[in-house]
């Protein structure tokens, strides 16, 4: 982070290059919906930007406890950003517990704007801090630049007028607090006053409050002394590409790219779907797409998600259905039988930590061995993965080609940080996205042969019969197929015979994945860190740094994981060792070690959070010191 000093005749403003700010309080005080906002006026304003809202299972943990503790953090600039920071700048604290659970991740020297209505007696004893140990009195935060605002009291003054009850006016307390940060970075509030009125169009003496309480906590940052010796802040807008951006969560960007891949390819889209933590907001999403000819059907449970998508497979559509780990699992059966039909089908699995419930709104790469292996039987299926939240519209486009290509079930990987977390999207053209070409069968006439429906092309590829289509009348369901035509065969000699055609067809999918690349870092050397999924913005910063620190380093990041790419074996040779970070116990290492026969080193965190740059960067270090 570099600063500049800038003197106006009103402020002294800071000019930096990129900030990271946490905002913290209780689950009941709108720290998702603050960091939200603050996100959409930054993106508005033109900044790069990440997020990541980290929030309790708990639809309402015990308040003013640690473990009731919502957070968002984001980090924007002017420069290309790929995490939300391995610890943030500034730290909104709406109570003592968000204090103490997240103080340690607050840069040395960082700033917190402290709620002092959020530290009273109660909430010091509930946090763990005793009645008679406040921290922002007792020297805990010399090390700090601490801004002591009384947030509730000053939004129930700001706010006395409006008729509205005291419950209702501190409802309102956050976006009190907005109105500070934006004044103190800069920032523009017509963003936030525009969506305000739009979400309470309905409820125009709720919007009107919350509008005012920005606008009075925006005043405060302008009118009070507390900030004078530190003055104003200001993070440029980012260099981009011209083009029309948005701002996409990983769930909405997945959900996007299912709709672009059903218009690409000319068929309509539907999703089968049962709601699951955190990979609910694609049918939300896909939900409110109704005129772009997107059905959506919530089922009863995840059995019944997965398999009326196969069913309206069958009868033409892209069909898609999502899920996180717990559903995966229900899903097997189905999965299975999507493979055996031969019909496309694309999985979108929001991965989360487990096993069984674990944490639902907590990100983890757990379903990577479901996903190769978990179906019952010689199941193999193709799996993407996404590396970032725009890209979760990338990988869904891949995954709907090549289901769509090659008649078979896709599993596309993303996790509950991608899902959630945003950053600017630039909106590609349609004439940019891959051409998606279904194998039609054609009508047949009275004299034509029969209709082999599992005859194949030379990638083993069958045609997509669409019911209702003469001719064309065929045999389908879950017990063995006989080749080409397609009845029920028990034959020992058939059964394999298709085994093998299913699975080559499916390791043909080479043909589509493109080489492997290395992201950054040289073509050999000492070490390469090999990386898929959502590490990829820790692991491209931590590489960064590590190449300006003079260490002989790479970074390879796969989002093809079955097949591999073709030249993925010849990559790895060209290193001494290879770093696997994974947020999991370690299964990527395990199907490298077993596929290339080599040993990688593993480096796994099971905590329910993502990577940060620095963790990566401090193993690179210990790794190549043994070299």
């Amino acid at each position: 982070m570099s600063d500049q000093i800038i003197l106006n005749n009103e402020n002294m403003v800071t000019s930096k290059t990129s900030v990271s700010v946490l905002f913290a309080g209780d689950s009941g005080d709108g720290m998702q919906l603050t960091g939200t906002q603050f996100a959409n006026t930054v993106a508005v304003y033109g900044s790069d930007l990440n997020t990541f809202p980290n929030f309790p299972s708990e639809i309402r943990a015990p308040a003013g406890t640690i473990s009731g503790v919502s957070g968002f953090q984001l980090q924007f600039g002017s420069k290309a950003v790929y995490t939300p920071g391995a610890k943030f700048d500034v730290m909104v604290a709406m109570n003592a517990a968000a204090l103490k659970a997240n103080l340690k991740n607050l840069h040395h020297g960082g700033i917190i704007l402290a709620n002092t209505d959020g530290f009273d007696a109660k909430n010091l004893k509930l946090a763990g801090y005793g009645e008679e140990n406040n921290p922002l009195e007792d020297g805990t935060l010399n090390d700090y630049t601490v801004f002591k605002i009384p947030v509730v009291t000053l939004t129930r003054k700001a706010l006395a007028d409006t008729g509205l009850s005291t419950k209702n006016i501190d409802r309102c307390k956050n976006m009190f607090v907005l109105g500070t940060l934006y004044w103190l970075y800069s920032l523009p509030i017509e963003t936030t006053i525009e969506t305000l009125r739009t979400k309470f169009k309905k409820k125009t003496d709720v919007a009107d409050a919350n509008i005012k309480a920005v606008k009075a906590g925006y005043n405060f940052g302008d009118e009070t002394e507390m900030f004078s010796q530190h003055g104003r802040f200001s993070v440029d807008p980012a260099n981009k590409k011209p083009g029309v951006y948005r701002r996409v969560t990983g769930n909405e960007a997945s959900a996007i790219g299912l709709t672009a891949a059903a218009k690409k390819a000319g068929i309509e889209l539907f999703l089968g779907s049962y709601p699951i933590t955190p990979a609910s907001e694609i049918l939300q999403t896909l939900s409110g797409l109704k005129k772009w000819g997107v059905k959506t059907f919530q089922a009863e449970d995840e059995i019944a998600g997965v398999l009326t998508s196969i069913g309206a497979s069958y009868g033409g559509a892209l069909a898609a259905t999502n899920t996180s780990g717990p559903g995966l699992a229900l899903k097997a059966e189905g999965l299975g039988l999507a493979m055996i039909l031969e019909v496309p089908l694309v999985v979108v699995n929001v991965q989360r930590g487990g096993p069984s419930t674990g944490l639902p709104t907590k990100p983890e790469q757990s379903d990577l061995f479901i996903a190769m292996f978990g179906r019952h039987g010689d199941a193999p299926v193709p799996i993407v993965a996404a590396t970032s939240p725009v890209d979760c519209f990338y990988a869904a486009y891949e995954a709907a080609k090549i289901a769509v290509e090659y008649m078979t079930p896709v599993i596309c990987l993303t996790d509950g940080y991608l899902a959630l977390s945003s950053e600017p999207m630039q909106i590609p053209s349609p004439e940019d996205l891959a051409e998606i070409t279904p194998k039609l069968a054609k009508e047949r006439k009275a004299d034509d042969p029969p209709y082999l429906p599992y005859k194949r092309d030379n990638r083993g590829v069958r045609e997509w019969a669409i019911p209702g289509t003469k001719g064309l009348e065929h045999r389908i369901g879950g017990l063995e197929k006989q080749h080409e035509t397609g009845h029920v065969s028990h034959d020992p000699e058939n059964h394999a015979l298709m085994t093998r055609l299913r699975a080559e067809k499916v390791e043909r999918v080479i043909d589509l994945v493109p080489d492997q690349t290395i992201d950054n870092g040289p073509e050999n050397g000492d070490l390469l860190v090999l990386g898929w999924g959502s590490t990829y913005g820790a692991i491209k910063i931590a590489v960064e740094q590590a190449l300006a620190g003079g260490c002989n380093v790479a970074h390879a990041h796969l989002r093809y994981l079955n097949p591999f790419p073709k030249n993925l074996g010849q990559i790895l040779s060209n290193y001494k060792k290879i770093l696997i970070p994974e947020n999991n116990n370690g299964q990527l290492i395990h199907i490298i070690r077993d596929k290339f026969q080599i040993e990688p080193v593993g480096f796994s965190k099971v905590q329910g959070l993502p990577f940060n740059e620095m963790e990566i960067e401090a193993k690179i270090t210990d790794i190549l010191k043994e070299l």
